[in-house]
């Protein structure tokens, strides 16, 4: 049961990722559009991006479920960390675009403001704040990192949402007071958008980038993984400890030292209780890769 739901939850949350974007787009160039919203009508290119995001994150996280085979023996996991990178870099895109289109309105004539673009920015606010609750729990419960990283992007799309609020609303007054500077309230909320942008693109390509060239998980982590195999009694000592991310699991490689006269059975039997103690610890590890060396008591 919890295995179907590691399987199936992500890939739901993919497709409702994925069309809700979809949606979201459409709805925002063609309000944008038509009610001449500069900042929507950006929000809406912006979501454009989101499609392909959440298109390369649903593809990822179908292929990492794929079993290991001959040429991929470690299994397809990294196939969501390659997504995720992909989201990083379209995150930076759509930074680059907003700080453009925000500096631009300083220097053009402030279009005037529109009740229904206020109104479609305040949806696309609340839709993309539910999506990104719905699929950051989904994704840290499952440690999927294509999924984490649509959450992000949808996090992003949160921030240039409240900013597309900000400023045509301020707009709104300023056009109903005759206070023009208002008006540019909204390419002012759109740098401050481009800074936070700029910062989740970043730690998510930085993250992306660290599992993709094996960075070890946390020292936290190790030294539970040490605990559990220090509880093995036949464990006489830990030669080498390594464990990497490899996408939404975990491989672990351990070196041990135990009694020099064991038979091979004996050595298998405590291999198989080793990695028997830690995945059933730890959901996400996938394998554990264990060699035997010889200890003898003389070496003490």
């Amino acid at each position: 049961m919890m295995q179907e739901f590691h399987d199936r939850a992500p890939i739901l949350a993919g497709w409702i990722s994925l069309i809700s974007n979809i949606v979201l787009t459409i709805v925002k160039i063609v309000v944008g559009t038509l009610f001449h919203s500069p900042v929507l009508l950006a929000d809406g290119y912006h979501n454009a991006g989101d499609v392909v995001a959440s298109g390369a994150a649903l593809t990822s996280m179908r292929i990492s479920q794929r079993p290991a085979d001959e040429d991929h023996p470690y299994g397809h996991g990294k196939a969501e960390v390659i997504s995720a990178a992909i989201v990083a870099i379209i995150l930076g895109l759509a930074a680059v675009y907003i700080a453009y289109e925000s500096i631009s309105a300083f220097f053009a004539e402030p279009e005037k403001a529109s009740i229904i673009a206020f109104i479609t920015a305040i949806v696309s606010l609340v839709a993309k704040q539910v999506l990104y609750v719905y699929t950051i729990r989904i994704g840290k419960r499952v440690n999927s990192k294509g999924l984490i990283a649509t959450a992000y992007d949808h996090l992003a799309d949160v921030y240039a949402s409240l900013a597309a609020v900000a400023g045509i609303g301020l707009a709104l007054v300023g056009d109903h007071y005759g206070i023009t500077i208002l008006s540019y309230g909204d390419p002012i909320a759109g740098i401050i958008v481009t800074i936070l942008v700029f910062k989740l693109a970043y730690g998510m390509g930085k993250e992306a980038l660290d599992t993709l060239m094996e960075k070890s998980v946390e020292q936290e982590r190790l030294d539970s993984f040490t605990e559990l195999i220090q509880s093995v009694p036949e464990v006489k000592r830990i030669d080498r400890l390594r464990a990497r991310e490899h996408g939404h699991y975990v491989l672990v490689d351990l070196r041990i030292g135990v009694d020099g006269t064991l038979t091979i059975q004996e050595g298998h039997d405590i291999i198989r209780k080793i990695k028997q103690t830690i995945m059933e610890e730890y959901e996400d590890v996938d394998e554990v890769l264990i060699h035997l060396n010889p200890w003898y008591e003389k070496e003490e």
